[in-house]
C-alpha cells in the first residue's frame, strides 16, 4: 500500500490538466512495466491508456476506468507533496482514482482473471467532458470495447469509506451552451442605422432560465456570462453573446430542453433582425447505473462490510463516465471521503490517502463476483 500512497503523492505533486497529460501518463505507463500486462493501449483518445489481463479461460470482458487530470486551480493544502505546478492541482480526486486502478493492476498481476479479460482505462480529460468521447471514437477502442464498465468517485461530505448508490441515473447530463447573436454596429449618436443585440439578450436573460420549468423532471438552466459589444463609446453593438450550463437527470429531458433554448433563441433573434449561432463545449452525457449491476455492487459492499447508502436523488454535477453507459451495461458509486472533507475543486481538498484500499477493495470484489 505504501508503493500506491507514494504514487498519489507523486502524481498529487505533478498535476496535469485535460488533455496535456504525458507526463502522468508516463508514470502510470512505468508503474504498470513491472506487472506485465498482456496488452497495452498507449495515446488512445489522445494521452489515455489501456492495460489488458487475460484470464485462463473465454469470458466477459470487464473496463475499470479512472481518470488522468488534474484541475486549473491553485492547490492551497499545505503538505510535503503539494501541487509544483502553479496554477494546477489535483483537487478533485484523479491522483487517488489513479492509485486506486493501479492497485488493482497489482492484484490483476499476482492473479490472472478466472475467465475473461479485464480492462484498466487511465481516460484523459475528464473534467472538460471530451476524454470519454475521444477514447471510445478512437479506432483502437473496438478491440477493448467492454460487457461491463464500472467507475467509483470520491464524495466529500459522507462518512469515510461509505459506499454511496444509485439505481438508474447517479448523476446529471450536462452542456455548456453559447448563443451568438449578430446585426450590425452603427455609431452611437445613430443606433437606428445599425442592429444592436442588447434588447435580444435582455429577454433572453429573462425568458430563458424559466424553460426548464416545463420539464418533467429535473432540469436547470445557469446562466453563466454575457457579452455586449466591445467598450467603444462611440458605437452601438453589433454582437452579443449569453453563455449557460443546461442540466437534467433524463438524457432525453437534456436533449429537450436544448432543442427549446435553440427555438427561443431563434425567434427572439428573427424579431430583432438578428441572426443566431450556438456553441456547445464541455457536454457531459447522463451517468446512468445499470439495476443488475447495482444488485451485484450492493453485495459487493455488504461482503466486505462497507457502510451503505442509496442518494435520494441524482448528483447534480457532471460525470463523462456517462457515456459508457450508453454502450454497455455500466455502473458508477461513490465512495465517502469524509464529512469534513473539503469539498471537490476546492483548493484545500487533497484526496485521503485511506481510501485507496477501500476502492482496490471495492473493485476486487466486483471482479470477483462476476467471475462466478
Amino acid at each position: 500500500m505504501n508503493n500506491l500512497i507514494h504514487l498519489r503523492h507523486t502524481l498529487h505533486q505533478f498535476p496535469e490538466v485535460a488533455l496535456e497529460e504525458s507526463q502522468t501518463a508516463q508514470r502510470i505507463l512505468d508503474f504498470f512495466q513491472p506487472l506485465e500486462p498482456d496488452q497495452v493501449y498507449e495515446k488512445l483518445g489522445g494521452t489515455g491508456l489501456a492495460f489488458v489481463f487475460k484470464g485462463k479461460k473465454p469470458g466477459k470482458r470487464l473496463l475499470f476506468r479512472c481518470e488522468l487530470d488534474a484541475l486549473p486551480i491553485e492547490d492551497l493544502k499545505e503538505s510535503p507533496h503539494q501541487s509544483q505546478t502553479k496554477g494546477k492541482g489535483h483537487l478533485c480526486g484523479h491522483d487517488g482514482h489513479m492509485a486506486i486502478i493501479c492497485g488493482l493492476g497489482e492484484k490483476l498481476a499476482q492473479n490472472r482473471p478466472e475467465k475473461g479479460e479485464v480492462v484498466l482505462l487511465f481516460q484523459p480529460a475528464e473534467e472538460t467532458g471530451d476524454g470519454a468521447k475521444a477514447v471510445l471514437e478512437d479506432r483502437r477502442f473496438e478491440q477493448i470495447k467492454p460487457d461491463f464498465a464500472f467507475a467509483l468517485h470520491n464524495l466529500p461530505g459522507y462518512p469515510m469509506h461509505q459506499i454511496v448508490m444509485r439505481d438508474g441515473t447517479f448523476a446529471a447530463g450536462s452542456t455548456g451552451m453559447t448563443i451568438t447573436l449578430t446585426g450590425k454596429t452603427s455609431h452611437s449618436a445613430h443606433p437606428e442605422a445599425g442592429i444592436n443585440p442588447a434588447q435580444a439578450l435582455a429577454k433572453l436573460i429573462q425568458e430563458l432560465p424559466q424553460l426548464p420549468k416545463e420539464a418533467e423532471g429535473f432540469a436547470f438552466l445557469t446562466l453563466i456570462h454575457a457579452e455586449l459589444g466591445s467598450l467603444a463609446f462611440g458605437t452601438s453593438a453589433g454582437k452579443g453573446s449569453l453563455s449557460m450550463t443546461l442540466r437534467a437527470f433524463d438524457q432525453q429531458e437534456l436533449d429537450s430542453l436544448i432543442e427549446k433554448v435553440k427555438a427561443k433563441a431563434q425567434a427572439v433573434a428573427e424579431s430583432e433582425k438578428l441572426s443566431v449561432e450556438f456553441g456547445f463545449v464541455e457536454q457531459f452525457a447522463v451517468s446512468v447505473n445499470d439495476p443488475e449491476l447495482y444488485l451485484l455492487v450492493e453485495k459487493t459492499a455488504k461482503n466486505l462490510e462497507f457502510s451503505l447508502v442509496e442518494k435520494p436523488e441524482p448528483f447534480r454535477w457532471s460525470e463523462d463516465f456517462g457515456l459508457f453507459s450508453q454502450i454497455c451495461p455500466s455502473f458508477l458509486f461513490g465512495l465517502g471521503a469524509g464529512e469534513n472533507c473539503p469539498q471537490l475543486h476546492e483548493g484545500t481538498y487533497d484526496f485521503p490517502d485511506e481510501l485507496i484500499g477501500t476502492g482496490v477493495e471495492m473493485f476486487e470484489g466486483i471482479l470477483l463476483a462476476l467471475q462466478k
